[in-house]
């Protein structure tokens, strides 16, 4: 035999001796594509292609699921361009990556292992190199980790040695190169994680109080994790473990965006699912509203001053530029001229429940809340204290950062003000409590004599609206005054709709929404009805159910449902609609064996018939409505797939000459809202425009915005069309189902009409009347779209919160009434 094709036939041999086992040696190793496998199959080692690359790497991923899963990778900044690569122990005994040419492209880089070392992939995920003969380990990767934090690993922070274990982000979701972002233990005081975008901090966690991270209340509430930091001379050590059977198949993962993901497998769906994140809010990125500031995501605008202080640039804070925080309004007393002897001392204002701001001091010298207080208060350069049960007393000497107001929870800081400060404050309190002392007694005799009329109209008014044949006639609502004057509505006996669904029999129910249930029913007369349930335990209420009937009892096309009447019997609030045989968008677009029945040209109708419905509702109609929640599951389709626009109980009408109108209440579906509205209340036109790009953008991937995850190009359908476009790739956003080369330019018209749409600037945006001449080609040359909004960018300024904060939302349609973290 040709001695080389022994040496093939040797070199082959060991190959499929080292593949399925555990171990590497120096004599047994990986040569690409062979991979081994941990003792009980949890997890797999060798050699991998990421998504949309061609590299080549070393790593380490899951093994019993579908969807390859990468949590460690050896040559991250230095992959292989071919499969020549050969994963093995070099003769000092270290761990080596090397190509055909045996240069070595990474090293575990021990300096003084022993010569005949052994590597192991452990049920952990852990890769170890052991010295055999004393059994001990001299490298892990669980030392030197990529972006996942495995359940057994620990985030390890030293002070007194140089011993640092820290996490960091790929660089994009197809390149595991090291990333712009960290995540470490900050232990220069009491010990926190940290989000570091380079050196600066991204976000951060709040001090350890013995149980919780103080700026994560979900850890208190919300999982059935545990979470342990020990402090071994001033090393710490922090880990974290799951109460189920299945905990290695929970991970933390830092994106290259530099939220921190809390995921875990779901085997339903066979992926992962996102069970906490970071970043939920704009509140969450670390200094939000500057120094002195404070952040509350429930509030509109999300920042404000605390008490005492005011906006250090006033045209930037109304801008929403809030980098530059707040200053004091009043010098404190202890930093006047030492001479001074006018002005009362200074004292300290209660804020409640907060994240504590960065950087807290701890004191040994302070057992209680009131020694604590004395020890910030003899000393002028203390801005701050705070005393927490686990911690002790927490002192600031420099300014007050990343303050961020909780609901329900959190710490109480005491925030040092001037004197005459306090005065205005305790004054104004003092001035409310005597109004209410005024107030209350007379409030809660007036609130009784209330309640008994409304008894006593309650009897009187039993059995008004069952009598056969009756109509209401609704109130004219404040906010839509001389704007429209409704003629009688159609009621429904209650009676008449409990036998149209078999007493609202299960079987009967079409779907679930933010309203309640709707059911399908058939009258006396054979007509198909759909009944919208108003739930008592729903979000949405009466104010919604009048809105919509308000809205659409007027409204007239073919692009939009048709309310028949309504029911407001027992208790009961029901509107009662034309009945969609098709039922909804969403049911069709995101359905792998559906999608198939919607070709491109039904699906342009489709795209076309909603834009029409829109221009009818903002430019056509008797009134001017704001849908203000354009998603697939509210778009209807009949039974030749006509679309029809449904849900108006958030919808808001327009007067002749309203252009933008303002709202503390923000309601809409996650991924579909506009930077604008979602972030500071402000709604138009041009939100409902944003809302059908992303919407055109689903219906012709087939995805939905926010479906996206870690493992893909992308975390949201707009970045995902916009790394396509800037590729000039186009085609792989087309859903195959729906591809054909003669209709590839006009879905590419398409695309660049949605990524009109979904532009950062309102002005930018087109009018519903400009999509439609888009749409249909009358307008030949289409503008260059510019990048969408709610893509995740390199630097966290304050203008991009915003849209970074968005992109980490969960993936279900649930229209929200108000935007909360959670």
């Amino acid at each position: 035999m040709n001695p080389k094709n022994i040496c093939a036939f040797s070199f082959l041999l060991l190959s499929s001796i080292c593949f399925g086992k555990d171990s590497i040696t120096s004599e047994s190793f990986i040569k690409d594509p062979a991979t081994i496998t941990s003792n009980g199959s949890s997890f797999q080692l060798g050699f991998f292609t990421p998504l949309n690359s061609t590299a080549r790497y070393v790593g380490i991923w899951y093994n019993q699921i579908p969807l390859q899963t990468i949590v460690w990778v050896a040559n991250a900044n230095n992959p292989l361009h071919d499969s020549s690569g050969i994963f093995t122990i070099s003769k000092d005994g270290n761990l080596v990556v090397s190509n055909g040419n045996h240069t070595v492209l990474w090293s575990s880089n021990v300096t003084s292992p022993t010569a005949n070392t052994t590597a192991r992939i452990l049920d952990s995920g852990n890769l170890v190199l052991e010295d055999p003969a004393s059994g001990l380990v001299i490298w892990e990767s669980f030392k030197h980790p990529s972006n996942s934090f495995l359940p057994p690993m620990k985030l390890i922070s030293s002070k007194s040695t140089t011993q640092k274990v820290e996490f960091r982000s790929w660089k994009t979701a197809s390149d595991p190169s090291t990333g712009n972002f960290s995540l470490a233990l900050d232990v220069r005081s009491i010990p926190e994680a940290v989000i570091w975008n380079g050196n600066n901090p991204y976000w951060r966690s709040g001090p350890w109080n013995g149980l919780t991270f103080m700026g994560v209340p979900e850890m208190i509430s919300v999982y059935r994790i545990g979470f342990n930091l020990e402090n071994e001379n001033q090393t710490f050590y922090f880990s974290i473990s799951y109460n189920n059977d299945n905990q290695l198949l929970n991970t933390m993962l830092l994106s290259p965006q530099g939220d921190l993901l809390q995921e875990y497998w779901d085997p339903s769906e066979e992926s992962w699912a996102a069970a906490w994140s970071a970043l939920r809010t704009p509140c969450d990125y670390y200094g939000a509203c500057g120094p002195f500031g404070i952040c509350n995501a429930n509030a509109s605008p999300i920042c404000s001053c605390l008490r005492g202080f005011k906006p250090r640039n006033a045209a930037e804070w109304s801008q929403g530029n809030w980098s530059n925080g707040c200053v004091r309004n009043t010098p404190l007393q202890c930093e006047k001229s030492t001479n001074a002897t006018s002005g009362e001392e200074d004292g300290f204002f209660k804020v409640e429940l907060v994240k504590v701001p960065f950087l807290a001091e701890w004191s040994n010298s302070s057992s209680s809340a009131n020694e604590c207080k004395q020890e910030c208060f003899e000393n002028c350069l203390c801005r701050a204290y705070a005393y927490e049960n686990g911690i002790g007393c927490m002192l600031w000497r420099s300014d007050l950062v990343d303050v961020q107001k909780f609901e329900g929870i959190g710490a109480d800081l005491y925030v040092r003000l001037a004197d005459p400060e306090l005065d205005t404050i305790n004054d104004a309190e003092s001035k409310t409590g005597i109004i209410l002392a005024a107030v209350l007694p007379a409030t809660l005799i007036i609130f009784f004599i209330a309640i008994c009329f409304w008894w006593r109209w309650k009897a009187n008014k039993k059995d008004e609206y069952s009598k056969k044949g009756k109509r209401l006639r609704l109130r004219r609502d404040d906010m839509i005054e001389d704007k429209i004057k409704l003629e009688e509505l159609p009621v429904y006996e209650f009676e008449k709709l409990a036998t149209a669904t078999d007493s609202f029999d299960q079987r009967k129910k079409l779907g679930q929404g933010g309203f309640g249930p709707v059911y399908k029913g058939i009258l006396l007369d054979g007509q198909e009805i759909a009944i919208k349930r108003l739930s008592r335990a729903s979000n949405q209420g009466y104010e919604e159910f009048i809105n919509e009937v308000i809205v659409i009892s007027k409204l007239q096309h073919r692009n939009l449902v048709q309310l028949l009447g309504c029911c407001i019997e027992r208790e009961e609030k029901m509107l009662i609609y034309e009945y969609m045989p098709n039922l909804s968008l969403d049911a069709f677009i995101f359905d792998s064996n559906k999608q198939k029945l919607l070709d491109w040209r039904k699906r342009f109708n489709i795209v076309d018939g909603i834009a029409r419905g829109l221009l009818y509702l903002h430019r056509d109609s008797r009134l001017r409505i704001i849908h203000r929640d354009l998603k697939a599951s509210n778009i209807l389709l009949d039974k030749d797939m006509n679309p029809k626009i449904s849900d108006f109980g958030m919808a808001r009408i327009f007067g002749s000459n309203e252009v933008q109108a303002n709202t503390i209440r923000v309601v809409g579906t996650y991924g579909y809202m506009s930077p604008e509205y979602a972030m500071q209340g402000q709604f138009s036109e041009k939100s409902d425009v944003f809302s059908f790009g992303v919407l055109l953008l689903e219906i012709i991937s087939g995805r939905r915005n926010t479906g996206f995850n870690r493992h893909e190009y992308a975390l949201s359908l707009l970045e995902f069309a916009w790394k396509l476009w800037t590729e000039d790739n186009l085609i792989a956003l087309i859903d195959p189902t729906i591809y054909k080369p003669c209709y590839q330019s006009d879905i590419l018209r398409c695309i660049q009409v949605g990524l009109l749409c979904v532009e950062e600037s309102i002005n930018d945006r087109p009018t519903v009347l400009t999509i439609i001449s888009m749409l249909n080609s009358e307008i030949v040359d289409l503008p260059t779209p510019k990048q969408p909004s709610f893509i995740g960018r390199p630097a966290p300024s304050n203008a991009d919160i915003s849209q970074q904060c968005l992109n980490k939302h969960s993936t279900n349609s649930l229209t929200l009434t108000s935007i909360i973290g959670r």
